[in-house]
């Protein structure tokens, strides 16, 4: 029985920590877009064989006949 006087402050202690880091995440907006990620990796933005040059609009040749900046 005497450990009730232990465990009981305890537990009201650890439900104000979660209620506070809940509250702060709250606050600074981690629940904000929970959709975005997983749509990220669905879409498929990529197609295969096309390399990062190719896709911002200059093939590899043009990269390699261009002088150095």
């Amino acid at each position: 029985m005497d450990v009730l006087y232990l465990l009981v402050p305890l537990s009201v202690i650890l439900v104000f920590a979660v209620g506070a880091v809940f509250w702060w995440a709250l606050n600074n907006r981690q629940f904000d877009d929970l959709d975005e990620a997983s749509e990220r990796l669905l879409a498929d933005d990529d197609a295969p064989g096309i390399k990062e040059n190719d896709r911002a609009g200059e093939n590899t040749s043009q990269a390699a006949n261009r002088p150095p900046s």
